[in-house]
């Protein structure tokens, strides 16, 4: 079966487009964002997500500036994202969420 590459939305490096992550910079959203909590699709253009109603736009614990809920800070370039300490997971999650959205454990 053919694969056609779709450029990141973060990078612009062409990755196959039924990836996860892009492996150039190693987004875990490469064609679009993803809600933290409920990983719904969602848009910058959006104050908050129209699955679960979570806000958006968020202060950055590094910086104190506000940035849309990504992967890093819009501003200071810095990880919004922390491991589960599950070991059978160990999936990357938003650093406000309480619990994994993989496996479901208390973060």
């Amino acid at each position: 079966m053919a694969t056609y590459k779709k450029p990141c939305l973060h990078c612009g490096q062409l990755i196959d487009g039924a990836a996860s992550f892009c492996p150039s910079c190693g987004s875990r959203s490469p064609f679009g964002y993803l809600c933290p909590k409920c990983k719904a699709r969602i848009d910058k253009t959006q104050r908050a997500c129209v699955s679960c109603g979570r806000l958006l736009y968020i202060e950055c614990p590094h910086c104190k500036q506000p940035t849309f809920v990504q992967d890093s800070c819009e501003r200071c370039g810095k990880s919004l994202m922390k491991q589960c300490r599950n070991k059978r997971c160990l999936d990357m999650q938003f650093f406000e969420n309480k619990t994994c959205t993989s496996c479901g454990k208390k973060l």
